[in-house]
């Protein structure tokens, strides 16, 4: 494995400073705007695409990526609040649907535009098509280096990085 040199050190910090700073700004519009977190906001956006507006949590850990743990905290957060509900699922006893209630598709309808202007603002508007194009690219990239990196065949376990 070659060392990481004091350019992509660079590359990296820079990289890993933007990433936060822009999830914290979208973190906090998403408060400001809609008093809702990014998680409420990703649990109710993919409820709202859903058909039926309802998903089993298994299908709710799939779409954003969470193990069934943090599904089951985030949701219950949510149903102490008001914006998701949780009703048994007559096909299977052991599953219960979540849906959004008024409150929560109120709440993802009201964050929508602004989160979308807060995002083309402080990150396409900022960006040639240029560098867009090469951003999409190097994104799939990491994405398929992780995904061969997670694949079964190789064991599964990423390497912690420094």
């Amino acid at each position: 494995m070659n060392e990481i040199d004091a350019t992509e050190w660079g590359v990296w910090r820079k990289f890993y400073a933007m990433r936060r700073q822009l999830d914290r700004a979208l973190e906090d519009q998403l408060q400001r705007d809609a008093q809702i977190s990014g998680p409420d906001y990703e649990i109710l956006l993919a409820l709202f695409d859903a058909p039926e507006r309802r998903l089993r949590s298994r299908e709710l850990a799939e779409q954003t990526g969470w193990e069934k743990s943090r599904i089951s905290h985030q949701v219950t957060r949510m149903v102490s609040r008001g914006l998701v509900e949780r009703s048994e699922c007559p096909d299977d006893l052991r599953g219960t649907w979540i849906s959004p209630t008024r409150d929560g598709l109120r709440a993802v309808l009201g964050a929508m535009r602004e989160h979308s202007a807060t995002i083309r603002r402080l990150f396409f508007d900022v960006l040639t098509d240029e560098e867009l194009a090469t951003l999409g690219t190097a994104s799939e990239r990491v994405l398929e280096a992780i995904d061969s990196t997670n694949s079964p065949s190789e064991g599964g376990e990423l390497e912690a990085a420094g």
